[in-house]
Parts: C-alpha cells; sequence; structure tokens
C-alpha cells in the first residue's frame, strides 16, 4: 500500500519551569531559562529540520513546556517569524502556546497576541488553593481567575484551561466545583483528566496521602462528564472538550496519526517519508546539551522508521481516543498496510462491542471508550 502525506504541525519545546510539580513527567527543569541561547539554538534546529518538509502546508504549531510564558513576547515573536520564514503556514494556522497563571501579566499576553499566538492553553489544575499547594503549583485560584481575564482582553477569543480531578483528598463535590468555575469563565475548551502517579515523578516516589479510590474517581468522572454535557461541551477525545468550533486542531492531528516536526530539547517528531515510510525523531534532552548540539548543527538524538506492529499500535493507540474515530481508509493511507489485513480483529472488536459496527470508520463505542484498554489488546 502506498502511503499518503497526512497533515503537518508543529511542536516546539520550552523546557523550563519556575517549579517542577510533583506530578509532572514532562522534560522540564526547574530555573532560569538562558533566553537568548535558547532561541538562537531553536532557529538552528528549525532550519535543520524544514529541508524535507518545505513544500508542506503547516496546519498548527503549539509551543509547550515547561512553562513557554516564562519567555518575553520578543522571544515568541522571533521564534514565530523565524517559523513563517521557513515554513508555509496554512492561512488559518493554529497557534497556541502553554500559560501558568502565575507567569503572565497583561503585557505578556498583549505581546503574545501581537506575536502571533492565536489560542492559549492555561494550567489552572484546580480552583481549590488547597489543591494547588498540594499539587505543588505556583499559582493561587485567584491569579487563574485574573488571568483568564487578562487574556480575553488581551484579544484571544480561543482559550483552553487545563483542570485535573482525583486530587489528594478531593470529592465529588469539589472536584464539580473546579468544573463549574472553569465553565463559568466560558472557555472555548476544556482539558479534564484525571492525576495519576506517572514513572520518575516525585509523587510516584512519595504518593500523597488520601488519593481518591477507584469507585470515587468513577463517580468524580460520571458527574464531570453530565455537567459538561449540559454546559454543549463535547466530548470528543478522552480528556478533551469543547465548544462547537473550539476542538484543538493541534492536538487532533496528533490522534489522528498526522505528521509532526519537533524542535527543542527533547522533542519528538513523526514524518511520512515516501522512500523511508514513518520516521520517528527525537531531541536531545537535557536543555544544555540540546543547545550545545543544535548550534553545532544538529540536536538529533535519535531516528526509527516504524515497522508495520508499531504502526498498527500507534495508528489504534491514537485514533481509539476520539469519541468519533477515523475513516477506515484512512489506516492504509496513513500506515501503508493493508486494512484487510486486520479484518479479523476489527470483527471481534464489533463483536464484543467495542467498535461501532458502521465499517467505513474505525470509531470506538461508548463501551469500547469505557474498556478502551481492552479494546487496544486487540491490536497489540
Amino acid at each position: 500500500m502506498k502511503i499518503r502525506t497526512p497533515p503537518l504541525s508543529l511542536y516546539i519545546h520550552i523546557p523550563w519551569c519556575v517549579r517542577k510539580c510533583p506530578y509532572c513527567d514532562f522534560n522540564s527543569h526547574a530555573g532560569q531559562p538562558d533566553e537568548e541561547t535558547y532561541v538562537e539554538a531553536l532557529l538552528a534546529d528549525l532550519a535543520s529540520e524544514t529541508s524535507g518538509v518545505s513544500d508542506r502546508s503547516v496546519s498548527s504549531i503549539f509551543l509547550g513546556g515547561g512553562t513557554p510564558s516564562l519567555f518575553s513576547a520578543g522571544a515568541i515573536d522571533r521564534i514565530l517569524a523565524a517559523v513563517q520564514e521557513n515554513l508555509q503556514l496554512a492561512d488559518d494556522v493554529e497557534i497556541t502556546l502553554e500559560a501558568n497563571p502565575g507567569t503572565v501579566d497583561a503585557g505578556h499576553f498583549a505581546g503574545y497576541r501581537t506575536a502571533g499566538v492565536n489560542r492559549l492553553s492555561i494550567g489552572v489544575q484546580s480552583f481549590d488553593d488547597t489543591m494547588l499547594q498540594r499539587l505543588g503549583r505556583i499559582h493561587s485560584a485567584k491569579q487563574a481567575h485574573e488571568a483568564f481575564r487578562v487574556a480575553r482582553a488581551a484579544g484571544f477569543d480561543n482559550i483552553n484551561l487545563d483542570l485535573m480531578y482525583g486530587l489528594p483528598g478531593q470529592s465529588t463535590g469539589m472536584a464539580v466545583d473546579d468544573l463549574r468555575q472553569a465553565i463559568d469563565l466560558a472557555p472555548e475548551h476544556l482539558s479534564w483528566y484525571q492525576l495519576t502517579l506517572e514513572p520518575n515523578t516525585a509523587f510516584q516516589a512519595e504518593p500523597p496521602a488520601a488519593m481518591p479510590g477507584e469507585d470515587l474517581l468513577g463517580e468524580i468522572a460520571e458527574s464531570g462528564v453530565q455537567l459538561l454535557a449540559g454546559e454543549e461541551y463535547l466530548q470528543y477525545e478522552v480528556s478533551a472538550y469543547a465548544k462547537a468550533g473550539g476542538q484543538c486542531r493541534h492536538n487532533l492531528n496528533y490522534w489522528q496519526f498526522g505528521d509532526y516536526i519537533g524542535i527543542g530539547a527533547g522533542a519528538h517528531a513523526k514524518l511520512t517519508v515516501a522512500e523511508d515510510g514513518v520516521m520517528r525523531r527525537r531531541k536531545e534532552r537535557h536543555p544544555g546539551r540540546y543547545m550545545e548540539r543544535a548550534l553545532a548543527g544538529s540536536a538529533l538524538s535519535g531516528e526509527d522508521r516504524l515497522q508495520d506492529d508499531d504502526l498498527l499500535m500507534e495508528f489504534m493507540l491514537n485514533v481509539l481516543r476520539l469519541n468519533e474515530g477515523v475513516p477506515a481508509g484512512w489506516f492504509e493511507q496513513r500506515t501503508g498496510l493493508s486494512l484487510a489485513a486486520i479484518g479479523q480483529r476489527l470483527a471481534l472488536a464489533r463483536a464484543q462491542g467495542l467498535l461501532d459496527r458502521d465499517e467505513s470508520r474505525i470509531r470506538p463505542t461508548a463501551l469500547g471508550r469505557q474498556y478502551l484498554n481492552n479494546l487496544l489488546l486487540l491490536f497489540s
């Protein structure tokens, strides 16, 4: 089967934070960023990545971290100007920047908007000051409300709020109250997901007391989903909810097994190359070594071609997170594998009620979403 080139996105990683949160397993480092050198490294990294994709249009850009809002508006402007010089951007390109309520003010937000950022993702996590302290966050509930107000005043009409549930000592009522406060702000998008104790984190090494049990987590999830649906926030992915037209295009491209370039310390990329198939690329993780290597010509730390089993599993791992799934034909177009070769597995999943019976789509049922790990096992 011949692979078709899917849509293309760009991810830009900024790895510094004021303080490392105890639950965070991302490539982030507490400390003062070397903004000037890092921007130069990003520009060099970008230049080394564009040769094979210069004829492709970029539909979305995501500046993630870490805490990108630690960087000045001038630095973000330099980065985005270089992106525009090196890549073709779609006329309606979505440009998201992650922001921490404890690191922004009116000047920052106005400057980011002027630089071209048109979507913000604000890491609120909770509107309860006690919960925020337990999570090691540097902001307060008041600052979270103020950050949203200032973002609106700066002209942002596309905002995501990040919220977590299942926090230490959190009841159903407390979790629902967090959601209610977020909904009252009327963001276009909400990311609402369960706190998990990830490997190599402070929480995993020393779990916090009073973590909610499975029954309570189920009650919180059910109550929250009902509240969001009643307020017309459509769940379109496991932890993503949006008003009509407010879906995150960048994350959708990941979940639809699209392509993306990755620049910055520890950034990953997935690129479809006609003669090589689907390639995974990754950059040096440590910020200091990343800057040295990027400025010397290449920060690439590894590159692999996905084999058939990996292609199958990665495709399913992504698309089955989506409530609506994807057209069945995308499996062949984006992996180069035959849909007929997995026909028996698809039929078994449908017989078990885990996949929709509409054979024109690969779409999980409500039962399939509830037992997603069981569904994925059929394709492992």
